[in-house]
């Protein structure tokens, strides 16, 4: 049994999901809210220090179409510093329409959740049985 973080980034909040390759069922966990980039990385890094995941998930956001846009840049550049700053090989998996399944309302702060539909999507395509 393997745990696995996953993040929902976002330039404000970052949503943060849990769950492990045994139940492969994600469950929301926290959002980030801190607004300088060490601040960041320095909760993520305690996060990544309590659980220990075996690897980490992160949404890439796409145009419907597939196409690359500003944001698809930043998370992977977000997923290459999980890696390079904590060694946790991460995976990007699309999450084009994780946000389509969440009935929020306004103010509504939804981001573990998100993450949480992203890990499910990557326990439901990607992982391994």
């Amino acid at each position: 049994m393997e745990t696995v973080l996953a993040f929902d980034f976002g330039l404000k909040r970052i949503g943060v999901a849990v769950g492990n390759t045994l139940l492969r069922q994600a469950q929301p966990l926290t959002v980030i809210t801190v607004a300088t980039n060490d601040a960041r990385f320095a909760e993520i890094g305690a996060l990544v220090e309590a659980w220990r995941p075996a690897r980490c998930v992160v949404g890439l956001p796409l145009h419907p179409d597939g196409a690359e846009h500003e944001m698809t840049v930043r998370c992977r550049r977000f997923a290459n510093q999980i890696n390079g700053r904590f060694g946790v090989p991460t995976v990007l998996v699309d999450e084009r329409y994780s946000s389509a399944v969440l009935g929020q309302r306004r103010g509504e702060i939804v981001d573990d959740e998100a993450a949480a539909i992203i890990l499910q999507q990557y326990f439901n395509d990607y992982a391994e049985s």
